[in-house]
């Protein structure tokens, strides 16, 4: 039968120097914790590749795929990467930390608990030192793509008006001050020079005219003249058709903008709705790595000895 060894005082051994069970050794297995760590980081990167290659597999451009379905589909799989590797990680550190023969049970078990969490935390911030990048382009691409989308609706009209054109200098057709030359070097005069097309000015004209809101007095004469020089037309029909033609692109306009905004409040949505998620399955990844570090604890308490001559 084997004694246990006595310290100085005459405690045993196991319960240190003032016979209370305290030792200066602290109660946290890092190895255990890096070890566990590394396997949940390790298996998340798995777990990823291979959702990503059965995404591509299952997913075809060639038909119709439901936004709500993927985006299901995506958060199932995120948060089931977390539960996996998560538990393996913390059943890892709770199975391989050293075993506390003079600890009260519930202190145990709240040692194994901070044991997977830390673990878990471990995990989470060398997956996100790794692959965070990835994870942040990804939520802030769809919030910037958004931003970006409806600060090109502020110009949709100034770009219905330019697409029209068909001048060279395609950046000067984007030049507020374009405008205001256009209106210095105005001239009564028909244009009868079949060379000189008018519609880069046109295009300007509507554009400005689109971006403030109405078409003025003297820009709807000019075009008006400018229209039946050009066609031929009556200066009634002409007028007509610049007002038609204006209220169509003007209404085209109005519609990019509507179409832009609606994209841009759905990127808006989904960018929130991914970071919930994400926050969520965080969150059950350390609830189940500290509860598997439970487990894995418990295991490695009760592990029976080999009865070999090195354990008597």
């Amino acid at each position: 039968m084997n004694t246990p060894t006595a310290n100085g005082n005459g405690y045993p051994a196991a319960l240190g120097a003032d016979g209370t069970g305290e030792t200066k050794r602290s109660g946290v297995s890092w190895g255990a914790i890096f070890a566990g760590a590394v396997a949940a980081a390790a298996l998340s990167l798995i777990l990823a590749l291979l959702g990503t290659g059965l995404g591509f597999s299952t997913l075809s451009p060639y038909e119709d795929h439901s936004a709500v379905v993927m985006g299901v589909t995506t958060i199932l799989w995120i948060s089931l990467t977390s539960i996996v590797a998560s538990g393996i990680g913390g059943y890892m550190a709770g199975r391989l930390r050293v075993k506390w023969s003079t600890v009260h049970t519930d202190e145990v078990y709240f040692r194994d608990t901070a044991h997977g969490l830390l673990a878990w935390a471990v995990a989470t911030l060398l997956t996100a030192a790794l692959f965070g990048s990835a994870v942040t382009s990804a939520i802030s691409g769809a919030a910037s793509a958004g931003g970006g989308i409806a600060k090109t609706a502020v110009t949709a009209g100034a770009a219905a008006g330019t697409a029209a054109t068909k001048d060279s200098n395609a950046g000067a057709n984007l030049d507020p001050g374009a405008y205001f030359t256009d209106m210095l070097m105005r001239t009564d005069k028909p244009v009868t020079d079949a060379n000189a097309d008018p519609r880069a000015e046109v295009g300007r004209i509507f554009a400005t005219s689109i971006r403030n809101g109405s078409l003025a007095a003297d820009d709807r004469t000019y075009l008006a003249q400018t229209v039946a020089a050009r066609t031929g037309m009556a200066p009634a029909d002409a007028e007509k058709r610049v007002d038609d033609v204006y209220a169509r692109m003007n209404a085209a306009a109005k519609k990019a903008k509507a179409v832009a905004k609606d994209a841009a409040d759905k990127a808006r949505k989904a960018a929130a709705t991914a970071a919930l998620w994400l926050t969520v399955s965080l969150l059950l990844g350390a609830f189940v790595a500290s509860l598997a570090a439970t487990f894995g604890g418990r295991l490695r308490d009760n592990v029976a000895h080999v009865n070999s001559p090195l354990h008597r």
